[in-house]
């Protein structure tokens, strides 16, 4: 196929497979058979599969397509189709794998369906797809209303744990709670991965020896901005120039790159800021410990 990068798309066709057969396990294997609860449109899902007896397999996929069109509107027509198939894989699975319920305790119930269905969705959004439409539904909404993408989700969270504690008690809300948190703080992990990425700014008289070291001895690629340091409250009209330099480190490796700037420069400014996603330069090579 014209301008299909084969590679690309069997990484992505693996994540989204990965991510099915593990959100089919969160919930055959944990959610459903608890009559526990999930955030989001998968939370919608298994409300109406509880109140009202509807296969979650069928319920699943029409719940998600009214999200899937907006999808199509809000992201891109590839975007959605992934998400279409995704989601038809995921009530495929529902439908037609045994998975056995692997414990009835609550706590157990509400973390690890939790975590296997934060891994699911997690590996689905690395495939390019979701499994679960709220945020592109949060993403049409924010457009025409005041609210933040977050408040949206939240806003509707709190409606769908509400109508859980008032048909099936409080307890299981809360539980529900706790997997929904569970799901989102897995679902980060899975999306940023283990090595969490770090920017490093570093503002020092000395900034020639600071880029030497980082380039020779930790094997940073490095930016520099052209600068003025100075400005001070009783010299304001005294500068010079300044090299400011920026690195990405991984955050296991922001200690020793301050131990190492303070020896160079007692008196630096170094600060740092969090890296959501990076990719290229020479972020490859691993972190030597």
């Amino acid at each position: 196929m014209k301008g299909l990068n084969l590679p690309h798309w069997l990484t992505d066709s693996l994540y989204t497979v990965a991510g099915i057969l593990f959100c089919g396990f969160a919930l055959k294997g944990f959610l459903v058979p608890n009559k526990f609860f999930d955030g989001g449109v998968t939370g919608i899902s298994l409300l109406l599969h509880e109140l009202y007896h509807f296969n979650i397999a069928y319920v699943i996929v029409l719940v998600n397509l009214p999200f899937i069109v907006m999808g199509a509107f809000q992201v891109n027509r590839n975007f959605a189709l992934k998400t279409l198939v995704a989601v038809i894989g995921l009530g495929l699975c529902l439908q037609f794998i045994p998975y056995p319920q692997i414990t009835s305790d609550k706590l157990l119930v509400s973390i690890f369906g939790g975590v296997f269905m934060g891994i699911g969705v997690g590996l689905a959004m690395r495939g390019g797809c979701a499994l679960d439409g709220i945020e592109v539904l949060a993403l049409y909404t924010g457009k025409r209303i005041s609210f933040t993408i977050s408040e949206i989700i939240l806003g509707i969270n709190i409606v769908i744990f509400l109508i859980a504690a008032l048909e099936l008690g409080l307890p299981t809300a809360l539980y529900s709670i706790l997997t929904y948190y569970t799901a989102s703080r897995t679902i980060n992990f899975v999306i940023e991965g283990l090595e969490e990425y770090t920017g490093v700014t570093i503002i020092s008289s000395q900034s020639e020896m600071v880029k030497q070291r980082l380039v020779m001895e930790l094997g940073r690629g490095i930016t520099v901005y052209k600068g003025e340091r100075g400005f001070l409250k009783e010299s304001f009209d005294i500068s010079q120039p300044v090299d400011i330099v920026f690195t990405v480190v991984t955050r296991l490796e922001v200690r020793r790159l301050r131990n190492m700037v303070h020896e160079i420069d007692d008196k630096a400014f170094v600060f740092t800021s969090t890296i959501k996603e990076a990719a290229g330069g020479v972020l490859k090579r691993r972190a030597r410990h």
